[in-house]
């Protein structure tokens, strides 16, 4: 990285990715609980495909669809919130510290 302080003009400049955390854990939590809601369908695709194995495959498959669908969401909803707090971070809050002699800054770009 070739960011420097502004005000010790040091090299060590770390981020700090506040908004970018707490976007993934939120993001994918409401992707879990999404999956969770729509995983009917991952259910119904684990049931229909278990058929063959009788009816320890539909129960067994009915609830790997459901997680499946359940993880797939969350999975989804942490990237999507990662996303969006690398852009709050990056935009808005003062995502750099300097190791040097810990300013805080950031580089508003629009």
């Amino acid at each position: 990285m070739n960011t420097r302080c502004p005000h010790c003009n040091s090299r060590r400049v770390v981020t700090r990715d506040a908004a970018k955390h707490a976007g993934s854990v939120v993001g994918g939590a409401a992707g879990a609980a999404s999956g969770w809601a729509s995983a009917l369908s991952g259910a119904e695709a684990g049931v229909i495909v278990g058929l063959i194995a009788g009816f320890p495959g539909t129960v067994i498959g009915g609830l790997a669809g459901a997680v499946v669908g359940s993880m797939v969401g969350c999975v989804t909803g942490s990237l999507a919130g990662a996303r969006l707090g690398a852009i709050i971070d990056r935009r808005v809050l003062r995502n750099y510290r300097c190791l040097d002699c810990s300013h805080t800054f950031s580089f508003t770009v629009f």
